[in-house]
């Protein structure tokens, strides 16, 4: 652990962006006297401490955090992020009442960190397990949670090799896992405090489609005007290079049918929206330059802002979700909650909804574009039926935050 925090240390010193803002961050917080500070502004004591590792872990930690807000408007809160973009996008964020970086988790910050703070309780999300805190936190009897968690026989935890990570886990006061299997497994090794209690993501979604941008919202207004009076509208949702290629070939095949892509990339760089620009040449409009009439003769709108994606998807009949052909997909229940049957890459087993809406007869994985093409001409004709599964199946999903807040505040 200390290796890796050295490395991270010399990215900085040469240059590395993020390296550098992770430095930086750990740098703002300090420990005066007996108090934690962040940038000079004492942080509260005796709060209920939630660390996220980035910005899809907070989102699983909201719904929580807004219901203790609610409920029980007198407790503290603090919250931790260790990645920079997931602090970046949340440093503001007005429901709690610090939120800072993580020190980073060698045993004398742990240590220096929880006495200062005084938490009252600790609460990780999914897969955050930094052995210093935790074990800091365990010696000092301070309650402390996993929510969301997920595990499988392939984690560290269950190898010849992995004794050391799996005890880590007997630090946890009680883990909320998402799944039967996750419970099992651990009470197969041992971990017996342990009960299954969901996703909160499905809570998370459930709230911004209620909560969404009003249609006579400004930013709205030009998604509503491209797809007005069409009845294929595809919404391609945090898509990569290769994830743009097929569209492409994709949006080709589909012309005559009249279908309408709002293609929202993952990263908006100029750059990487150059090279859709030309992928798509004349056929596309970019939404922060649209006008009525160029938004009615293109068959392509390009989202070339950040924050929208939630709400542009009830603007289509089905949904292809980038990511899976690199690390990983994107949010897929994100556009499934509107009733969108939903398509992506090849690389999804490591996500349980992905998985979930396979079995609910509502997504397909492709792996080429013939495959493509067949998942989306199917979903598209078909959307009334196979959304219909799909947002069954969020809907079944939604819950975890009341097990958890049960569970930990009542």
């Amino acid at each position: 652990m200390y290796l890796y925090f050295l490395f991270i240390r010399i990215a900085a010193l040469c240059g590395h962006a993020k390296a550098r803002a992770l430095v930086r961050g750990n740098k703002s917080v300090k420990v005066n006297g007996e108090r934690l500070e962040v940038n000079g502004v004492p942080v509260p004591q005796h709060a209920v401490w939630i660390h996220a590792a980035s910005v899809g872990e907070f989102e699983q930690a909201r719904p929580l955090i807004e219901r203790l807000r609610h409920e029980q408007p007198k407790r503290k809160i603090v919250v931790t992020f260790f990645s920079p973009s997931g602090y970046e996008a949340r440093k503001d964020y007005q429901e709690a009442d610090a939120v800072l970086y993580l020190p980073f988790a060698t045993r004398r910050n742990a240590k220096r960190f929880i006495e200062a703070l005084q938490p009252e309780m600790a609460i990780f999300v999914k897969y955050e397990f930094w052995p210093a805190y935790l074990r800091e936190l365990k010696k000092r009897g301070i309650k402390t949670y996993s929510i969301s968690s997920i595990f499988r026989p392939t984690q560290r935890f269950f190898h010849w090799y992995g004794k050391v990570s799996l005890n880590l886990l007997h630090c946890f006061t009680h883990l909320f896992v998402q799944d039967e299997a996750s419970r099992r497994l651990l009470a197969e090794h041992g971990v017996h405090e342990c009960s299954v209690a969901g996703d909160t993501r499905f809570d998370r979604v459930g709230e911004i489609m209620s909560k969404g941008l009003s249609i006579d919202d400004p930013r709205i207004r030009p998604i509503a005007d491209f797809t007005r009076d069409c009845q294929r509208v595809l919404i391609a949702g945090s898509t990569w290079p290769e994830d743009e290629e097929l569209l492409e070939q994709y949006m080709a095949h589909a012309e005559y049918s009249g279908t309408k892509l709002i293609l929202v990339p993952h990263e908006i760089d100029e750059k990487h929206l150059h090279d859709i620009f030309q992928r798509f040449k004349g056929r596309f409009v970019r939404y922060s330059r649209a006008t009525q009439t160029s938004l009615i003769h293109a068959n392509v709108l390009v989202m070339d802002t950040m924050g929208l994606l939630s709400s542009v998807y009830r603007f289509g009949q089905a949904a292809y979700i980038g990511g899976g052909f690199g690390a990983g997909i994107h949010n897929t229940i994100e556009a499934a909650v509107y009733g969108l049957p939903v398509v992506f890459g090849p690389n999804y087993h490591h996500f349980r909804e992905a998985q979930g809406l396979i079995d609910a007869g509502a997504a397909r994985s492709i792996k080429n574009y013939k495959q493509l093409e067949d998942a989306l001409d199917t979903a598209l004709e078909n959307y009334q039926e196979l959304g219909a599964k799909a947002a069954a199946y969020v809907q079944d999903e939604i819950g975890a935050t009341e097990k958890i807040f049960n569970k930990i505040f009542s």
